[in-house]
């Protein structure tokens, strides 16, 4: 793989599986650190299968509900958001809020930097004036649409409904139960040893084209391992009861052009029961999955905006794999 230019892990892990992994590439280009099968990798969209599980850990625990609407927690701080998108609309992608963020627009991701500087979007509250300007396009629950901002909503909605931080809620209800010992929400400027640097197309790192730290969106950091260690908590029972695990994997969406379907919080392949998380930013790719059924999965992290694709086309060519 290092021949065809993948920077990264893989990994396959499973019932009736050798756990195995293969590693690749330079966490650190300029010292020369290689990735290793510890190395953390920033996984951008993958992180809102973390929030998802948190919201409905808050759902259990009686501090939100599906049905909570999300202006009844911020009231008129988001303006333009319709009084009836709920906590449910927003998980599901169906809320029809205004996107502060269309990855529709954008051409090439590398290409992406963010209008502010990085370093002042630390907090949900701090994309308050970046997300509270843009109109309802339809509906709620009128139809399915790819939604950063509505995943930023429900990072501010959990603050509101708990008087916590948003980064200790996903760290006590999902990385910590799950055992995910490398995962968490670091800053740019104070990334662990073991972190991998994102790079783009021309060779430099992506520092300037994300927030400084992960949100409701994006941007949390994992390894392989606890990648693993996720979908085996999830679906032992230990981050949910088995009814609301059920739940967020209970097709709601067709995908438009995404040959997926989507349930609240994770995509779904079109046939069978393979879970699925994806992420792509300047410098990031990842994809992971997890057949709850067979408990067979794969993890793909890597330090390249599109270092993934090849690979996943790999592991759909050997029947290993849906399409992310």
């Amino acid at each position: 793989m290092e021949k065809n230019g993948f920077s990264g892990v893989v990994a396959l892990t499973g019932t009736g599986w050798t756990d195995s992994e293969i590693v690749a590439g330079l966490a650190d280009r300029a010292q020369r650190r290689p990735n290793q099968r510890n190395t953390a990798f920033a996984i951008a969209s993958m992180t809102k299968g973390f929030v998802a599980v948190a919201v409905m850990s808050l759902v259990e625990s009686g501090a939100l509900a599906l049905d909570t609407r999300l202006r009844d927690l911020v009231g008129d701080e988001l303006p333009l958001v319709d009084p009836a998108v709920t906590i449910e609309t927003l998980l599901a992608h169906r809320s029809g809020v205004g996107d502060y963020l269309d990855e529709e627009q954008l051409v090439d991701i590398d290409d992406f930097i963010f209008d502010v500087s990085a370093h002042t979007l630390a907090t949900p509250d701090d994309y308050l004036p970046h997300i509270s300007g843009h109109p309802q396009v339809s509906a709620p629950g009128e139809r399915f649409a790819y939604n950063n901002g509505g995943f930023v909503m429900l990072s501010i909605a959990m603050e509101r409904a708990t008087g916590a931080r948003f980064h200790d809620l996903v760290r006590e209800r999902v990385f910590e139960p799950a055992k995910m010992t490398g995962a968490g929400f670091f800053r740019s400027d104070d990334l662990p040893a073991n972190a991998a640097l994102g790079y783009v197309k021309s060779g430099r790192t992506n520092v300037f084209h994300l927030p400084v730290i992960g949100g409701g969106d994006g941007g949390a950091y994992v390894t392989a391992e606890d990648m693993s260690a996720f979908w085996i908590a999830l679906f032992d029972g230990r981050l949910l009861s088995n009814d609301l695990t059920a739940a967020m994997i209970e097709p709601v969406s067709e995908a438009p052009g995404q040959k997926m379907r989507y349930g609240l919080g994770f995509w779904l392949a079109p046939e069978g029961d393979a879970v699925v998380l994806e992420g792509m930013d300047a410098g990031v790719s990842a994809c992971s999955s997890f057949n709850p059924t067979t408990g067979r999965g794969y993890t793909v992290l890597s330090n390249t905006s599109t270092g993934t694709r090849p690979v996943v086309r790999h592991l759909e060519d050997e029947s290993l794999s849906f399409r992310c």
